[in-house]
């Protein structure tokens, strides 16, 4: 049993170790400039590079300064960008209790109470990893698939964007939190095997 114990806790390590890092990328596409980038080239050099996020859309200039404008106000956004704003806000609140719920949960913390309490509240902590992630590439594929639908758009007359660097970083935090959650709720199923 001993042995079981072990690798469980090693394997809730893991868990938690994965999930904590998609929550941190995740996280870290909120604050991200480029969800969608686009580039216009002029004649010679004369570039601008348009970049856009949750809140504002940028340009940058061929001398490199940027000048952002924030969204206005909510009522006025587009629907997507105001669901994307949700999931992703939604990801973020998830991941972090599903951390505080993993740390109650894991065997090699003190608190939690007993092994039984314990495996339920990891387990508990999987789900809601789980969910963060389904937010999050929920919110990121919505996005990317806005911006693929506009640029292959024949009929689609303005600035057609490209996939900007957070939606990779969200889909890989995304894919993080779901792997890490899924090693949460099985490490549960080695503790209900191993006999006391």
């Amino acid at each position: 049993a001993a042995a079981g114990s072990m690798a469980s806790t090693a394997l809730e390590i893991i868990a938690f170790v994965v999930s904590i890092s998609g929550w941190v990328l995740v996280s870290s596409t909120l604050p991200t400039d480029y969800w969608k980038v686009s580039t216009i080239d002029g004649t010679v050099i004369t570039t601008a590079t348009y970049f856009a996020n949750l809140w504002k859309m940028c340009v940058t200039d061929s001398t490199g300064v940027a000048n952002c404008k924030d969204f206005p106000s909510m009522l006025a956004l587009d629907g997507y960008i105001q669901a994307c704003r949700g999931l992703m806000i939604a990801a973020v609140s998830l991941g972090f209790f599903g951390s505080i719920f993993a740390l109650f949960g894991m065997k090699c913390t003190k608190v939690g109470g007993s092994d039984k309490a314990k495996a339920k509240i990891a387990c508990l902590a999987g789900v809601v990893f789980i969910l963060s992630g389904l937010c999050s590439m929920t919110g990121c594929s919505l996005y990317a698939n806005k911006i693929t639908t506009e640029f292959f758009d024949p009929l689609f007359m303005e600035q057609k964007y490209e996939l900007g660097a957070a939606l990779f970083i969200g889909w890989a935090g995304a894919s993080l939190c779901i792997i890490g959650g899924v090693i949460f709720c099985f490490s549960i199923s080695d503790n209900n095997k191993t006999p006391r």
